[in-house]
């Protein structure tokens, strides 16, 4: 499934329209197509639904989920919510997508009121993992103003050469000369035009026709007070007359079409434009300015005029601000505008050309890039939608009981928290946290006992005593294993306030590794700015040999599947192929010749460095025949001192979100946080390791 995101490089370029008729080409095709508003930018005359959305379905008859509300989007901008402003996004379009070949996203028309427009839309289409096509109209500006507007559009997505920015539409083409001719005049100052790399999607003429408003819409538009409806929802305004001149130099002005502007009190204006409308001029109508009533007496003259359709309005401005007015209205298509929005769609669509997008949008794309937003979307969902009880041995800890309550409230999981209910009820006051009434608190105290037995009876090869164990059960860890090892909950999470040993030393000695498994490793999710990335072990194994980091290697993989990311597996070195040589690189060597063989239908390569694994012109020219260099998505870190350094290095620097780490190899889902979580990271850990628990168990 394709998504093209439709990015304007400026105001007025007559994006919805454009949609419009893009869809009606693809359809044409033979494609299925589905419409995405993201969010929403009403005009203030605009009342109830999304007009981009009620334009497509009436005139498309395509249904598409409501954007979402501008005022929620600034808010959300405004405290930093931009994670789960895309993760709605995601959520709304993944309604869309459902049986489509190719859905059009509509990006946000950038405007004086908001400086953000621009950085949301580039955010929209990585989140979307779209291609983009940029709307650009001239407007006043030159062939040269208007080649740079679009180059400088081109780089916010990655620049012209990047293979998601496919070409522009050229929308309300003004010239004299021909189309062919201007985009030739254009080509000489944007080179690329029309090349492999950056097409030219469709040229569209300015019509004056397609542009017109109904005399209706003057009216609302201006507050103008109606004398007479007539025929105002059928004419049109193609141009507007202010009538200043005696009615001589004025007859030859009045045609079809016409709106005529002039003051009440000129009698003479009224009468002649009703004589020309008897005799068949279809006028748009009189609009009266300058707050001067019509005598009574004379329309009352013109009655028949009146009966015949001609439309009569009255406005308080005077002429020169009623002008001002009338030319600075936006002629934007009116959302029950049905038969201009046809016109429109077809005209559209009849001037792009269609054959690159159709030959493109036919052929499935490739591995779609899993962004951070779809990741977060998918997870959450899919955590939702197993329903997993997870237990949290910190349970008096105030960021876990935070985490705990948004899980509960959210449906992520069914959490558990263990701890004395007075202690977590007097911190949720402290920190202000409302307490779901069905999130679960056990006491440890008063149930550690009826663990005593069962856990003597899973140690007794290590001389476990009733004793030991009413002592070793006081550490709400080990109480919170034994609870999963007698699957009385799903996973477990730990780590806010214990060590990465103090969680996982109780699994060891209760759950044991899963079959097939030797060791227990760890991967954090990178979620980084267009995709996310799987790093591993960066928690656990401090110097793997090469048995252990080829077994690192394929747990990493098989999390990064079940997680939605496809995996390409780089083992990580300081060298690439045998460009260097050592112990280390050795066994990084060794890993990778293992690994391939127990898995040898997994992508996977080494000794690579890391640039040579993540960048692709960089793979190309150190491992030209690699099909992971420069591509990969997991990336194995040869020992726990490179690869934590890597983590919290990116996490740091390139300011990216990290899940995890998620540990690997047990036979039942624990987790590990780092002493340093934010609520959203344990959030997103709970979701983990009920996720976990849904494909270990189905």
């Amino acid at each position: 499934m394709h998504t093209l995101f439709l990015a304007p490089t400026g105001f007025g370029g007559g994006l919805n329209s454009i949609s419009l008729g893009l869809i009606r080409a693809l359809e044409s095709a033979g494609l299925k197509v589905g419409f995405f508003k993201p969010i929403a930018q009403p005009f203030p005359v605009d009342q109830g639904r999304e007009r981009s959305c009620i334009l497509v379905e009436r005139t498309l008859n395509l249904t598409s989920p409501e954007p979402l509300p501008l005022e929620q989007v600034e808010r959300q901008l405004a405290d930093g919510e931009i994670d789960l402003l895309l993760e709605d996004v995601v959520s709304r379009f993944q309604q869309v997508a459902v049986g489509k070949d190719v859905v059009i996203v509509e990006g946000m028309v950038p405007t004086r009121e908001s400086n953000y427009t621009q950085r949301i839309n580039t955010q929209l289409a990585k989140s979307l993992d779209a291609e983009v096509i940029l709307i650009a109209a001239q407007g006043s500006d030159s062939l040269k103003r208007l080649a740079e507007r679009i180059e400088i559009q081109a780089q916010l997505y990655g620049g012209a050469k990047d293979p998601k920015v496919l070409g522009v539409i050229l929308n309300k083409v003004k010239t004299e000369e021909g189309l062919p001719a201007f985009v030739d005049s254009l080509k000489q100052h944007l080179p690329l035009l029309g090349s492999a790399d950056f097409q030219l999607l469709g040229a569209i003429p300015f019509s004056e026709e397609l542009n017109a408003l109904r005399t209706r819409d003057i009216a609302e538009l201006l507050g103008a007070q109606v004398l007479n409806a007539g025929e105002a929802d059928q004419r049109r305004v193609n141009k507007i007359v202010l009538c200043a001149r005696a009615v001589p130099n004025t007859v030859q002005l009045l045609r079809s079409g016409v709106l005529v502007v002039t003051p009440g009190d000129r009698d003479d204006i009224i009468l002649a434009a009703s004589l020309a409308s008897l005799n068949g001029e279809k006028l748009a109508g009189l609009l009266l300015c300058s707050d001067f009533a019509p005598d009574p007496r004379i329309l009352e003259l013109c009655k028949a005029a009146l009966d015949g359709g001609l439309p009569v309005m009255t406005v308080e401005t005077n002429s020169y601000d009623t002008a001002n007015n009338l030319f600075g209205l936006n002629k934007e298509t009116p959302a029950d505008d049905i038969e201009r929005a046809t016109r429109v769609t077809d005209f559209i669509a009849k001037h792009l050309h269609p054959e690159f997008l159709h030959t493109r949008c036919s052929v499935p794309r490739g591995e779609l890039r899993m962004s951070p937003a779809a990741f977060r979307y998918q997870l959450v969902k899919r955590a939702q939608d197993a329903n997993k009880r997870i237990v949290l041995p910190e349970g008096n800890e105030p960021r876990t009981i935070r985490a705990a309550a948004i899980c509960q409230e959210r449906g992520i999981a069914r959490c558990v928290l263990l701890a004395k209910p007075e202690e977590v009820q007097q911190v949720a006051r402290e920190q202000g946290i409302t307490l779901p009434a069905s999130l679960e608190i056990l006491d440890p105290d008063s149930i550690a006992n009826r663990y005593v037995e069962p856990m003597c009876e899973m140690r007794k090869a290590k001389g476990l005593t009733p004793d030991d164990a009413r002592e070793q059960l006081k550490d709400t860890v080990v109480l919170g294993t034994m609870m999963l090892a007698l699957d009385e909950v799903d996973g477990l999470v730990s780590g806010a306030v214990h060590t990465t040993a103090n969680t996982i030393r109780p699994a060891l000695q209760l759950i044991k590794t899963a079959p097939g498994y030797s060791l227990v490793s760890s991967v954090f999710f990178m979620l980084l700015p267009d995709q996310v990335l799987v790093y591993g072990d960066c928690a656990v194994n401090p110097n793997p040999s090469a048995t252990e980091l080829a077994e690192i290697a394929l747990q990493s993989a098989e999390s990064a599947v079940a997680l939605g990311v496809n995996p390409r597996v780089a083992m990580i070195s300081y060298s690439t192929g045998s460009s260097g040589s050592g112990a280390e690189v050795e066994k990084v060597a060794e890993a990778t010749r293992i690994a391939q063989e127990r898995a040898p239908d997994l992508p996977i390569d080494g000794p690579l460095q890391y640039d040579a694994a993540s960048v692709l012109s960089v793979g190309r020219q150190k491992a030209p025949n690699s099909k992971v260099a420069g591509q990969a998505t997991v990336f194995i870190f040869p020992d726990l001192n490179t690869g934590n350094t890597t983590y919290k290095a990116v996490q740091r620097n390139a300011n990216c979100l990290s899940v995890g780490p998620m540990l690997q190899g047990l036979a039942k889902p624990v987790n590990d946080l780092s002493r340093g979580a934010l609520v959203d990271d344990i959030v997103f850990t709970i979701a983990l390791t009920a996720l976990q628990a849904a494909n270990q168990k189905g």
